[in-house]
């Protein structure tokens, strides 16, 4: 027999523990309320008949107490519970304080490798780490009931960001509406800042907003490049008085006023590119930050937005310089290039945007793109309207909304929170018997419901003055101090995610086929997907709360989730013999396939994972091969609504080498010119969860990247896309 202990691993069942632990209990009652030794063995015999293959540690304590009481000895089972509870308390205050030692002596393998954006050894996300662990421990022991830490620690569920739910006011992700807070003016720290009247003001500004509204959440925030475009008109109307005032001609005046104009666009994008790659937010990273690149979004200031566009790809294809002062890919921000029909047509007015966001995606790996085709056919409004817009960071999508007024609106909504379930576990506890993988999946379906419950009311309790940034000035809303944010969590003005992983091994192991098969194994997997929404739209339906299906973001939880399964279950080929398990709808990293053909069959997913989805592509480098990345860009603007091209372009410092930083069979990151395996000199990006990671990975998703094959041959003939 084996015992689930509370972190999730298990242990042999060792009787002696169990006889110890009733003895010390003995020794606190007289003598006429001790167990004596036989009753202590007919106990252990007791618990050894049931005869199961696994048992969870607290199911084994509650048999003790009950026997103990059954046989009358109601003081000594008081005195077991006072002894069950404090070493309940000594074992999570050692776990915390053992955490804290191991994060600041660089120890702890999970912290080190938690998240690809942030440095552990750096002081400022130690002290995030360190309000973490605290936090975590006081959700683990206070917030949550038993049974949702318990399934969280077995890897049934994931209750995501532990380590920010101590504090109520604390939600994952938005749109920051720029717009109000430029337009109308704002405050930061008690300090009003004022409408801007110039472009390169509005930029500096912008990055102040996003760092503060950063800093008053945990998940990640999108901005829109359009309530910046204003202020381009703004500044070059000043250059027009000015050079007007010199008696120039007119065409004097135009021509040095766009080219005072363009200077300021330019100081501009690298005053805000400059400024989120290098300021902290209190969670001790850079804003995890996307820049949101849609012309449809204005007719008036169409052209001032095609002029900033224009420079944010320009310098992100230059990059950013390394300590060495060598151009790198950056991690930050995160572009989201919309696919409409001014850009896609070769005739097309804006056709050289979309040209030059080929050529920095095969450089940088951004933008990603969004079809408003695909999208608008997705995301119907409640008067009928498709429509489109932004996720929020890197893959979470708002619910169509309209406001009183029956318009659209999005900027200054967002999410309150994620609870995962684990597929893979609902396919193996349920031993391939599909009734019984239904029931199962509606018990846990139930217990994330429980989870994100509470996540919703912890969260309610919040009033405006907790972060007056978000709630107050503009980001979020325009509350008066002291107003709960209560409104804002229903009616659909905000969504909650039930979030989901391991669809692939769920479906393989249920169905002995990939979802990408066109029979069996895809018709599971839909159905699958239709029970998430059928919930989500149930609960909706009896708490007017957004619940929506998202398609979880799970960095450093497919490790977790990965080693929870092989201790529960053991390795079984093809579904836990690997230490990640797949990403939300995703087909497997390992499967051979070509890229439309995968981005073809993700998109029906996609549908059905309306609060987040996210697809993507792996390719060679394809900087001199441009024609394919707008052959692949055409295709996901015809049939997919959000996808990405994950190219691979590293750089050592220790011999100069530009190209792909290979891993080894050992999970080893290496260069293959020197040699070098040095983290601290080498410069490494990777896809990881939608954004773009660059401080390496656990041992789960390093695995994961070493596995991922390329979707698209990299031919120097005309065939040079795989076959559609």
């Amino acid at each position: 027999m084996k015992i689930i202990k509370r972190d999730g691993h298990m242990v042999d069942y060792c009787p002696e523990k169990i006889e110890d632990a009733i003895n010390k209990a003995n020794a606190e009652v007289v003598e006429e309320e001790r167990a004596s030794a036989t009753q202590i063995k007919n106990i252990i015999k007791y618990i050894e008949s049931l005869g199961k293959k696994r048992i969870l540690v607290e199911d084994i304590q509650d048999i003790i107490e009950t026997k103990l009481m059954s046989i009358g000895k109601y003081e000594l089972a008081k005195k077991y519970i006072t002894y069950r509870y404090t070493r309940e308390l000594v074992r999570r205050s050692n776990t915390t304080d053992l955490s804290i030692k191991e994060l600041i002596d660089g120890e702890n393998e999970y912290w080190n490798t938690e998240n690809s954006n942030k440095n552990a050894k750096v002081v400022t996300t130690q002290r995030d780490y360190l309000a973490g662990i605290t936090s975590t421990d006081i959700t683990r022991r206070f917030l949550l009931p038993e049974d949702i830490v318990e399934a969280h620690d077995t890897g049934i569920i994931h209750f995501h960001d532990a380590d920010y739910f101590a504090q109520n006011a604390l939600h994952n992700c938005d749109l920051i509406n720029l717009e109000d807070m430029l337009q109308n003016g704002t405050n930061i720290n008690g300090v009003m800042i004022e409408k801007p009247h110039k472009f390169l003001t509005a930029m500096t500004i912008a990055t102040q907003l996003i760092t503060a509204v950063s800093s008053s959440q945990y998940g990640g925030c999108t901005i829109s490049l359009t309530h910046l475009a204003p202020f381009v008109r703004s500044s070059y109307e000043k250059y027009l008085d000015k050079y007007k005032k010199r008696g120039l001609s007119k065409e004097q005046v135009e021509q040095f006023a766009k080219e005072d104009l363009q200077k300021e666009i330019i100081d501009g994008v690298q005053t805000f590119q400059y400024q989120i790659n290098s300021m902290t937010t209190t969670n001790g990273q850079a804003p995890f930050l996307s820049v949101c690149m849609y012309l449809g979004e204005t007719e008036e200031y169409k052209e001032e937005l095609a002029m900033i566009i224009e420079e944010f790809l320009r310098q992100r294809i230059q990059g950013m310089k390394n300590e060495k002062g060598v151009y790198i890919t950056p991690a930050f921000p995160k572009l989201l290039y919309v696919l409409e029909e001014d850009n896609m047509k070769p005739d097309s007015k804006y056709y050289y945007l979309t040209k030059l966001a080929a050529e920095c995606t095969a450089k940088r790996m951004v933008p990603d793109y969004i079809s408003e085709k695909i999208m608008k056919q997705y995301k119907i409004d409640a008067n009928g309207n498709g429509q489109c817009y932004p996720c929020m960071g890197c893959r979470s999508f708002l619910t169509p909304y309209v406001d009183e007024n029956g318009k659209p609106k999005y900027y200054g909504r967002f999410n309150q929170g994620v609870v995962t379930i684990n597929l893979v576990d609902v396919a193996l506890s349920s031993d391939k018997d599909m009734d019984l993988f239904w029931k199962i999946f509606e018990e846990r379906l139930e217990l994330c419901h429980r989870a994100l419950q509470i996540r919703h009311k912890r969260l309610s309790k919040a009033t405006s003055d907790v972060a007056p940034i978000l709630w107050q000035h503009g980001a979020l809303a325009r509350l008066g101090k002291g107003e709960s944010i209560h409104d804002l969590l229903h009616n659909g003005y905000s969504t909650i995610s039930l979030g989901y992983a391991g669809l692939y091994e769920c479906v393989k192991f249920m169905t002995g086929h990939s979802h990408t098969d066109n029979g069996c194994g895809k018709e599971f997997a839909l159905s699958v997907m239709q029970k998430l929404n059928d919930k989500c739209k149930e609960w909706k339906a009896a708490e007017n709360i957004d619940y929506s299906v998202n398609g979880t973001p799970i960095e450093s939880t497919t490790y977790k989730f990965a080693k929870c399964l092989k201790e529960r279950f053991g390795v079984i080929k093809g579904i836990t013999d690997r230490d990640y398990i797949t990403n939300s709808y995703h087909v497997p990293v390992f499967e051979e396939i070509d890229a439309f053909t995968k981005l073809k069959l993700e998109s029906e997913f996609q549908r059905l994972s309306p609060g987040g989805a996210i697809s993507y592509i792996e390719t060679p480098n394809l900087s001199n091969n441009l024609d394919v990345v707008m052959e692949v860009i055409n295709f996901i603007y015809d049939n997919i609504m959000y996808a990405e091209l994950n190219t691979k372009l590293d750089y050592c410092q220790e011999c100069g080498y530009t190209g792909e930083i290979l891993i080894d069979d050992n999970l080893e990151w290496y260069c293959p010119q020197c040699g070098n395996r040095d983290h601290d000199k080498m410069n490494v990006a990777r896809r990881t969860c939608g954004y773009i990671g660059a401080n390496f990975w656990n041992k789960g998703r390093t695995q994961e990247i070493k596995e991922r094959v390329i979707h698209i041959d990299n031919k120097d003939d005309e065939e040079c896309a795989t076959t559609k």
